[in-house]
This record gives structure tokens, sequence and C-alpha cells, in this order.
């Protein structure tokens, strides 16, 4: 016999599989359709090529495009948002898989820091002077991270 307050595993995956569902639809899907958009616009407006100019010269050092840059830029503010940036340009051709594997790291390791810094650090009460420190950590790991990844690729 199966025991009442014990669920069974199908309805579990069940569960677990609307709740995943529900985050892709509500959060991560709109970040990305987000990301193609802008990076459209960006393109459209030449802006994208102006932008790879003045980031040519710090994104070189890691083997990566000046418009790679928008990748850690959207993955600053959203996580989605740089998926979505880095897939599209991956999707233009700006980007090869190699930059693909420099910059995942790196979004996940300065990824929403604008989201979290209102959402968490202020709802927990911390310094506002701190803020700043904490954000400028994790984008210097995140830059260790391409540089590394550039020599483990390279």
């Amino acid at each position: 016999m199966s025991n009442p307050s014990k669920p069974m595993i199908t309805d579990v995956f069940v569960a677990g599989a609307r709740k995943g569902w529900g985050i892709a639809t509500s959060s991560t899907l709109p970040n990305v359709l987000m990301a193609f958009v802008i990076i459209k616009a960006l393109e459209i407006t030449g802006t994208l090529k102006g932008l790879g100019m003045i980031f040519s010269p710090l994104m070189n050092l890691f083997g990566l495009p000046g418009e790679a840059a928008a990748v850690l830029i959207g993955g600053w503010m959203s996580m989605g948002g740089g998926i979505g940036v880095a897939v599209s340009l991956f999707a233009n051709g700006t980007l090869t898989g190699e930059h693909l594997a420099i910059l995942a790291p790196a979004i996940y390791l300065m990824g929403s820091q604008i989201q979290y810094a209102g959402r968490i650090l202020g709802v927990i009460g911390t310094k506002a002077s701190k803020i700043p420190v904490m954000i400028a950590i994790s984008v210097i790991n995140a830059f260790i991270a391409m540089f590394l990844m550039r020599i483990f690729i390279g």
C-alpha cells in the first residue's frame, strides 16, 4: 500500500516541471527575447559596431571581439539577458563557440548584479558603501575567469 503522506514521484516531477515552466515563461524567456531585440536595434543603428570599437582593446585581452562587451553588460543586468545577447551575437556570426566558452563563466560570476543589488542586498540591510566593493569583486572574478578560459581553450 502507498503511504498517503508521501507523494508519488510522478507528482513531484509534474509539480517541478510546472514551476520550471513558470520560471522559464515569466522570467527567463522575456529577458532572452529582450536581449535579441536590443542587439538587433544596436545593429541597425550602428551602435553595436561603435561599442565594438570602444571595447575592442579590453576584449582583445581575452581573445574576444569588442562586441562581446555587450554580453557582459547584458549579463551584469540579467543573466538571461546576457545569454540572449550571447546567442544573438553567435547567431549573427559576431561570436564563435570559442568566444561563448570564454564568456560563459563571466556571465554567471557577475550575472544579474543590478537586479540583486536592489532585491537582495538592499533588503537585508547591506551598507550602501559595501555594494560597489561587492560588485567589483564579482567583476574582477569574471575577468580572471575569462583570462583562464582563454588559456584553457587557446
